[in-house]
């Protein structure tokens, strides 16, 4: 069992930027990998990026590919996103969250964070 708790949301203007963490429980975070996924208000919850287990080959969306960093720290058992050049469609709900298999689908991470808002004003 893993439990995942986000931090680091917050309001910032459009071209700043942000921080975001995720900090797991238990001794098995470096068992999965690990993604980052948002929702807007009425929209489909959706993939951001994601990492593997040792840490490399991180991937991302399309509309956050040069902006969006994730790196992650198996001795803290943390994973971070760091959002630099925000825009205002990047305001949602920020979602960290553990699996088996590194992909963009949702069903495929069985463990959840509660989430963390960004709001990016323009």
């Amino acid at each position: 069992q893993v439990q995942l708790a986000e931090s680091g949301g917050g309001l910032v203007q459009a071209g700043g930027s942000l921080r975001l963490s995720c900090a797991s429980s238990g001794r098995t975070f470096s068992y999965y990998v690990m993604g980052w996924f948002r929702q807007a208000p009425g929209k489909e919850r959706e993939f951001v990026g994601g990492i593997n287990k040792s840490g490399g080959s991180p991937y991302y969306a399309d509309s956050v590919k040069g902006r969006f960093t994730i790196s992650r720290d198996n001795a803290k058992n943390t994973v971070s996103l760091q959002m630099n050049s925000l825009k205002p469609e990047d305001t949602a709900v920020y979602y960290c969250a553990a699996g088996d298999s590194l992909n963009y689908r949702p069903t495929s991470y069985n463990f959840w964070g509660q989430g963390t808002q960004v709001t990016v004003s323009s």
